[in-house]
């Protein structure tokens, strides 16, 4: 057994962490990456730690991303997302992760990727492969490098950093399905325990389906670990996941959708109520335009991951959809304000009255460049790599 030693950065994208690649550095086989992955973050671990690897022992921590060169004109570079299995050695390329979006632009600035002012604001294009949609980010910077320090905060991170802010154009249809199964706002599902629970599944930022928690004898008020902890609700959110990944196209059966764990994302979703934030902070009713719970990669986020976000703010300007019948009278769709496990997050999405289309979603976030070097992943001389540090 040796070690294979890889340029690196470790850097913090909204409320995920990542280790982040360069696609020069990675093999060029892609069916070598999944294996790699995995060894780096430490997976699998049935302890759900993962000690021996770079990720932290749940979804948000356990992430890998790759930039390159564009491979379309209108966009700057190309960026692939991983969602790494904590306990079990799944690798996910199925959609993005819109909080480690906000952290590559920065990235490719700082590395000489793009190029941009020296000074004031930087745009890039991001080609996410995922998903094939471009995603424009806008951010400060200072004497060539990306700007860090600023006023902007993110419910789920202590303190402040710099704005990016990021317009994911023409969001739906990341599969080439549709927004929304045959073009209907909602359906309604029989449970495995006989329940019905009328859901909305749409495909915009990422494939996601959502749900009144009380049709699911959930609530939205509750913390991620209750969650966590609630056996029987966890499998009905599940059975909703794998049941909107057949309706939608995304998979063939039932067991390929139990493997794709990054989507469709699930969540619950409720009316604005006074709530505590994992800080302790209370929120009260009048501050939020509702609440949300999301299931990622099999554990309730501790915020909610951004793409899961986005769809919401884009299924809430849908006629007819479960999220919209929820959202309080007089809010603002380009400011819709979600009640997280972490805070309040706000949200907007933009939707011709007309043809219907959903052209931009938005949210600003902020990332941080932690580390960087190189990282040390154990493989045997079988592997891709054959050439010995």
């Amino acid at each position: 057994m040796s070690q294979k030693r890889i340029p690196a950065a470790f850097i913090r994208g909204g409320t995920s962490k990542a280790v982040v690649l360069k696609r020069q550095d990675l093999p060029e086989d892609e069916a070598a990456w999944p294996h790699l992955f995995a060894a780096l973050m430490g997976s699998p671990d049935p302890n759900k730690r993962q000690l021996d690897g770079m990720g932290g022992g749940i979804s948000s921590l356990s992430k890998v991303c790759v930039v390159g060169p564009a491979s379309r004109d209108d966009a700057d570079i190309d960026y692939t997302f991983a969602q790494i299995g904590v306990d079990n050695d799944t690798v996910d390329f199925s959609g993005n992760c819109g909080n480690m979006s906000s952290a590559m632009g920065p990235f490719a600035y700082d590395e000489g990727l793009v190029e941009g002012p020296r000074d004031g604001e930087a745009v890039v294009r991001i080609h996410n492969t995922n998903s094939g949609k471009v995603i424009l980010a806008r951010f400060a910077v200072s004497a060539g490098r990306a700007v860090v320090t600023g006023a902007a905060t993110v419910p789920g991170v202590h303190g402040t950093g710099a704005p990016v802010a990021l317009d994911f154009l023409d969001p739906s249809d990341t599969f080439g399905r549709g927004a929304l199964p045959d073009g209907q706002a909602s359906h309604v599902l029989t449970l495995e325990d006989g329940r019905k629970a009328r859901v909305t599944m749409i495909d915009a930022a990422v494939p996601s389906v959502f749900v009144a928690a009380g049709e699911v004898a959930g609530d939205t008020c509750s913390h991620p670990g209750a969650i966590d902890e609630d056996a029987a609700l966890m499998a009905r959110l599940e059975d909703i996941r794998r049941q909107a990944s057949l309706i939608m196209g995304l998979t063939a059966d039932l067991q390929a959708a139990a493997e794709r764990i990054a989507t469709p994302k699930v969540a619950m979703i409720g009316p604005a109520a006074a709530y505590k934030d994992l800080s302790g902070k209370t929120h009260p009713a009048e501050a939020q335009d509702l609440q949300i719970r999301m299931i990622s990669a099999g554990q309730a986020h501790r915020a909610v991951p951004v793409t899961g976000a986005l769809a919401l703010a884009c299924a809430a300007v849908v006629d007819g959809s479960v999220v919209n019948a929820c959202i309080s009278k007089g809010a603002d769709p380009l400011n819709l304000r979600i009640g997280t496990p972490s805070g309040i997050v706000t949200v907007g999405a933009t939707r011709d009255p007309e043809s219907g289309v959903i052209s931009v979603a938005r949210i600003l976030r902020t990332q941080r460049r932690l580390m960087d070097g190189h990282i040390y992943v154990p493989h045997p001389a079988a592997n891709p790599f054959a050439q010995q540090d």
